[in-house]
């Protein structure tokens, strides 16, 4: 198996490189500068001479930052061409080629008024501009009979940790005051995505004919509000300051607003019923992230995760 990744240096491409290095799993990286729009002649050579036995595409507008969501409605050409040109180009180039295409997508493509976590068999209803390319992105991908589309949970990890280091700042700038979405979210660390396709990866090499699309995410769903809390008492074991703050900590939700959805869980029994990839725990992934934050500080009083916060609603905020 050789694989060829794209979008390799997002977060999760970081982690999935790191699974290919340590398994001695032959693979080419090419910088993202390789994979322009307006050359798709210079693209088909690079794959070619490459010769990969399957592609795997993880370029994503917002893959390092969530807060990218909201720029998207801004930024509709960036968002289009990483989230929906690209894929259709590389869905094209692969057809040709005869090359196995795997690609990562999300829960954005869906308009998160379910109640329950989306399956495979929901209908995508896109709200915003990053939703409607990765939709358009994931349609061009079926386009080529041999693709595989995975769309992920919620993602963090040691390479995407920009909403956990924002609450904890807040936490600090505000005296223990902190905004939240009014959501569900299924937290995924980067690091479990990576080895899911891994394993996919790997089925597909002996010939699994199981192409089609998959959900995948952590163990677990949580209101963004749980998620915090739980950061921030994470964050007691090496922070003195966001530990003497815990009994002060207060979070005020607000209302979803599209393009956030206020249900972006997803089901993950089909993969797990396919390639026996099961979900697992995200919160050693949640400790060992925060930990990166803070190196080797010194840890103060365990007792810190035990101290207790409260909520208050948009609505009822005072002023």
């Amino acid at each position: 198996m050789k694989l060829l990744v794209v979008g390799a240096n997002s977060p999760t491409g970081k982690s999935l490189t790191e699974i290919l290095r340590k398994r001695k799993i032959r693979f080419h990286a090419p910088a993202d500068k390789h994979f322009d729009l307006k050359d798709p002649a210079a693209m088909a050579r690079l794959i070619a001479e490459s010769a990969p036995t399957q592609l795997v595409n993880l370029t994503d507008f917002i893959s390092s930052n969530h807060s990218a969501l909201r720029r998207a409605e801004t930024a509709y050409a960036r968002c289009n061409r990483i989230n929906a040109e690209l894929p259709t180009a590389l869905s094209q180039v692969c057809a040709q080629q005869g090359i196995p295409l795997l690609h990562l997508s999300n829960s954005y493509v869906f308009d998160g008024e379910k109640r329950l976590g989306y399956n495979e068999n929901d209908e995508p209803r896109p709200l915003g501009v990053y939703g409607r390319a990765s939709l358009e992105g994931e349609n061009a991908v079926r386009a080529w009979e041999k693709h595989i589309i995975v769309r992920s949970g919620w993602l963090f990890g040691k390479f995407k940790k920009g909403l956990i280091k924002s609450w904890i700042r807040a936490a600090k700038k505000h005296h223990g005051q902190i905004d939240v979405v009014r959501r569900h979210v299924s937290p995924t660390p980067t690091e479990d995505m990576a080895s899911a396709i891994m394993a996919i990866c790997l089925q597909v090499d002996c010939d699994a004919n199981a192409w089609g699309t998959y959900h995948y995410s952590g163990l677990g769903t949580k209101r963004e509000k749980e998620l915090a809390e739980q950061t921030l008492k994470y964050a007691a074991n090496h922070d003195e300051e966001i530990y003497q703050l815990l009994d002060s900590v207060r979070f005020t939700e607000h209302e979803a607003v599209a393009p956030e959805l206020r249900n972006a869980t997803l089901s993950s029994k089909k993969i797990f019923d396919t390639f026996a990839i099961k979900q697992k725990s995200w919160h050693g992934d949640l400790q060992e992230a925060i930990k990166t934050l803070y190196g080797d500080r010194p840890r103060p009083a365990p007792e810190a995760v035990d101290k207790n916060v409260t909520t208050t609603n948009a609505a009822s905020a005072p002023a």
